[in-house]
């Protein structure tokens, strides 16, 4: 999965996008000006091939939404999570609508995948985590997620939880250093308690890894490592979906090889799919190494994965539930923060 650079596609991205080895696009605020844009630009992509190539795109809410003008504004899941602590028949009710609105509005424009929702528990030490996960309890985190799940299926999109098996409890940002957990295994499965709960309810159909060692498990970070991906997610949770390996061009990553050479690694770890962003010359090294890569395997679980149904963003817009679920999550963005002891 590959990114492009601008509001359209170059001739240079098209010739990229048609190589046999990519399988989708994910898209950057760089790309968004407006809905007409971006709807534009998805139509442009999926033109490209038959079966078209998955869109996707990070619009969790909070932080990290890439598209604001023009869609509604998602708050931060710790939000949700501090509503269901007040109140948690209204906290479950705003998880719900929260992913159908981001769900709804992403599928108007034909975007396929939302990278959502993030189910890394908040252990209070996180600098990208942070407010971007529900709650500090597993139980919570899987009662919230799900409600979310459920939301984003009933606009037409899947699920991808990310980041596993547990990202909260480390301080470092993989973006810029590869973080080490050093946790006991079983400290470790409270974090993986939420891909338990959705995986037994039929509810993701992706998981995203993360870029972390879990030192006292395994030497390699998850990404990379077939300890996490088959013995942990594979086999004992039971995941049978698509698993995604996060952008290898996180600082995290780049002790452990090429571009090439790290897309290679993760795939023979069991990842079904490999992010290369921000890096076209890296990427276009990458597409040619894999060149002769196939496993029909992936692809089936990939294939799960594409959007359905879909409404003009008018007809969205005018409709009851989106204007019930735009004005709930505006008003609960607008509260004062509930601040939690625990």
């Amino acid at each position: 999965m590959l990114d492009v650079d601008g509001l359209a596609l170059t001739p240079a991205d098209r010739e990229l996008l048609r190589e046999p080895a990519v399988g989708g696009v994910i898209l950057f605020t760089r790309n968004y000006e407006s809905p007409a844009q971006i709807a534009d630009l998805v139509a442009e992509i999926r033109a490209l091939r038959s079966p078209p190539l998955l869109v996707a795109v990070d619009h969790e809410g909070g932080r990290v939404q890439r598209f604001r003008d023009g869609f509604s504004a998602i708050p931060p899941m710790r939000l949700i999570g501090r509503e269901y602590h007040r109140d948690p028949a209204g906290g479950l009710s705003l998880a719900r609508e929260t992913g159908w609105l981001i769900g709804a509005e992403l599928r108007a424009a034909s975007i396929d995948l939302c990278f959502a929702p993030c189910v890394d528990l908040d252990w209070g030490v996180s600098e990208i985590i942070g407010d971007r996960a529900f709650h500090a309890k597993p139980d919570a985190v899987s009662e919230l997620a799900a409600e979310f799940c459920r939301g984003l299926r009933s606009a037409g999109m899947a699920a991808v939880a990310k980041h596993f098996p547990g990202h909260g409890a480390v301080v470092a940002d993989s973006h810029l250093k590869l973080p080490i957990d050093r946790r006991e295994y079983s400290i470790l499965l409270d974090d993986m308690r939420p891909y338990e709960r959705l995986n037994a309810n039929g509810l993701i159909a992706g998981v995203m890894l993360a870029h972390i060692i879990y030192r006292e498990l395994d030497d390699m970070p998850a990404g990379f490592s077939r300890y996490w991906i088959e013995n942990e997610l594979r086999n004992r949770v039971g995941f049978g979906g698509a698993v995604f390996c996060d952008d290898l061009s996180m600082k995290a990553t780049e002790s452990y090889g090429t571009m090439p050479e790290r897309a290679q690694r993760a795939l023979a770890a069991g990842c079904d799919m490999v992010l290369v962003c921000n890096d076209r010359n890296a990427a276009r090294k990458t597409v040619d190494a894999l060149n002769a890569y196939s496993n029909p395997l992936s692809l089936v679980r990939l294939a799960r994965l594409h959007g359905t149904g879909q409404v003009m963003r008018e007809t969205l817009l005018a409709s009851e539930h989106w204007q019930q679920a735009s004005a709930a999550v505006g008003r609960f963005s607008e509260r004062p923060q509930l601040e939690l002891d625990a």
